[in-house]
């Protein structure tokens, strides 16, 4: 039964360009009528340019949280009052938490992907990553790989406007944590080789595999996996990408991107709401694989 509307009710949000197709509000909207939470969540579509006013609209109608997408993670960053130190170093943020006007800013994408590695019995603290790509989703996988504990990761990105970016959160990271981040470019494929034959987990955080080029990898032969790496691709449509197949075929364990996003709803939700999304419930209705 679902939990009626009522003047006390709070309003939980996602805000970005375009977000019709968000699975967010199902997933958070089940969780909170799971757990009998007066709250409902909604999804804005807000360009970036829109971003400033509408913060001062959720402030004043006392919004308890929102969700950031693209494009406006790292502007909404700008307009928070504090930031997690994932935040700061990353820039970014996915998740603004409203303390009677004080905002606080979070990116729980990285949460979610420590969390699916977890979820598949991988270990990866005091072990070696190998990452592909320096967008939003690989930095933010970056930066809570290496405060939670990994050992050394070596980051592999084309010389885009990206580049530079992914050389100041590294220089962060190697003064502020006790991982070793090393930047490569894609110029030398034994760099590449090399680094994956000394990981425990290789990770994509590319959009390289997505529709329509399925047939896209970055890894350009299959003499680079090892049987005891695990690897894992942030896209998850298609659930199986070239990348993953290959791996599979090599004899690695692999997973996609989809409880990574259900692990950094959960994350959210649990900042704003003080209790933990029941993920079993969600993951039975919204995230088969």
């Amino acid at each position: 039964m679902t939990t009626p509307i009522t003047g006390h009710t709070g309003l939980l949000c996602l805000l970005g360009s375009p977000v019709e197709h968000s699975i967010s509000p199902a997933m958070h909207n089940e969780a909170c009528n799971a757990l009998n939470l007066d709250y409902r969540y909604l999804a804005f579509d807000v360009c970036e340019d829109q971003m400033p006013s509408a913060v001062e609209g959720l402030k004043a109608l006392g919004v308890r949280g929102w969700n950031i997408t693209m494009p406006g993670k790292n502007i909404m960053c700008k307009l928070a009052d504090e930031l997690s130190a994932a935040s700061e170093i990353t820039g970014a943020c996915n998740t603004i938490v409203n303390d009677h006007g004080k905002l606080t800013a979070y990116t729980t994408d990285g949460i979610g992907f420590m969390e699916a590695v977890k979820e598949n019995g991988v270990n990866i603290i005091g072990e070696n990553m190998t990452l592909l790509g320096a967008g939003g989703a690989a930095c933010a996988i970056l930066v809570q790989a290496a405060l939670d504990g990994v050992r050394q990761i070596d980051v592999f990105n084309v010389r885009d406007p990206f580049f530079s970016r992914l050389e100041e959160i590294a220089q962060k990271l190697n003064e502020r944590t006790a991982c070793k981040v090393i930047v490569h470019d894609f110029e030398d494929p034994q760099q590449l080789k090399d680094a994956i034959a000394n990981s425990r987990i290789l990770v994509n955080g590319t959009s390289v595999g997505m529709a329509p080029k399925t047939e896209a990898t970055l890894i350009p032969d299959p003499s680079f996996f090892h049987q005891n790496l695990f690897v894992f691709d942030v896209i998850y449509n298609p659930a199986k990408t070239r990348l993953l197949k290959d791996a599979e075929a090599a004899g690695c364990q692999t997973a996609n991107g989809l409880f990574m996003l259900l692990y950094q709803g959960a994350a959210s939700f649990e900042l704003w709401t003080g209790q933990k999304m029941p993920v079993q419930l969600i993951k039975d209705k919204y995230f088969k694989q």
